[in-house]
């Protein structure tokens, strides 16, 4: 199968372009290497340094590819980001989805897997929060995903073309730029490696969903044959505290951290668990990783990449 990876070069997507290529596909990759970096795109695929707003050079990948399914990991991915500057952020996160299935709709691409987010939902009115949780995105960031979201539905409707969408939890994992998409993890394993306090706003106890972003690239893979026309959450349904969070980072990283607690911030969301009973039922996927493996992996990652 050919499948075309937007932002291929980032650090989901290159995960997602590496395992697509284990399971045998041909793997093209797209990014504008604003956030991505060269080097993490897999050796055996195609690359084109092509902006999703530069229509005339995504036609020609279009043109040249045909590609059999879209995955689209590409976008502005920055909360705070997206507060300060929304209309870069729709840009990338609307304007660009849109070219992309204006693109499938002509080349007649099969499927579009899309990567959407948990920042749609907003604040949670319970947990675990499932896909008929009210839609209340408190983020410029969360309604432009969402906004991405209803035109697939609406290109489906009115071309056919099948689609997945994938609400992602908390993802984390090697690659992960504590500069950039700026996960709590990647933060962390950076202050751990400048022997940095941990910074926590709040006490603590705030709760997140994290998941491993090889997970998330087996709930890709298994989207490419399976959920059609339908929207999953891709968590974990487990929800731990950022302490949680700093006593496992303590274990695998062998070291006592030192944490400093800051004021909580307004608008950030206390509680996070994203029920995944519908993608295990219709992707036939779970994850497979547990926080401890995924830490121990992204640990060692991050002490591989900077050791002399």
């Amino acid at each position: 199968m050919k499948v075309l990876v937007t932002g291929g070069a980032g650090f989901i997507g290159s995960t997602i372009a590496e395992e697509l290529l284990k399971a045998g596909h041909e793997v093209f990759i797209v990014d504008n290497l604003s956030t991505g970096k060269r080097e993490y795109v897999p050796s055996r695929t195609a690359f084109f340094p092509v902006d999703l707003l530069d229509s005339g050079d995504l036609s020609v990948v279009f043109k040249l590819v045909r590609p059999n399914v879209v995955i689209h990991q590409a976008a502005q991915v920055s909360v705070p980001k997206s507060l300060v500057d929304p209309c870069t952020d729709a840009d990338i996160n609307i304007s660009g989805t849109l070219s992309l299935l204006k693109l499938c709709e002509q080349y007649k691409t099969e499927k579009i897997i899309f990567a959407s987010s948990a920042a749609v939902y907003g604040n949670p009115q319970y947990l675990a929060v499932d896909e008929e949780h009210p839609l209340q995105p408190e983020s410029f960031y969360g309604l432009s995903k969402l906004t991405g979201e209803h035109y697939i539905r609406l290109y489906s409707t009115l071309y056919g073309i099948d689609y997945s969408i994938l609400r992602y939890a908390n993802v984390f994992g090697p690659k992960q730029d504590p500069r950039g998409e700026g996960g709590v993890i990647s933060i962390f394993m950076d202050l751990l490696k400048q022997r940095k306090p941990l910074s926590i706003y709040g006490d603590g106890e705030q709760t997140r969903d994290f998941i491993y972003v090889k997970d998330i690239a087996a709930a890709n893979l298994a989207a490419l044959s399976a959920g059609r026309k339908a929207t999953f959450n891709i968590g974990t349904n487990t929800k731990t505290s950022l302490n949680t969070l700093v006593r496992h980072l303590e274990k695998v990283s062998n070291t006592r951290l030192v944490v400093s607690n800051e004021a909580s911030r307004p608008g950030d969301i206390l509680h996070s668990q994203l029920d995944n009973t519908l993608a295990t039922q219709e992707l036939n996927w779970t994850p497979q990783y547990t926080l401890e493996q995924g830490l121990a992996e992204t640990y060692t990652f991050y002490n591989h990449k900077n050791s002399p």
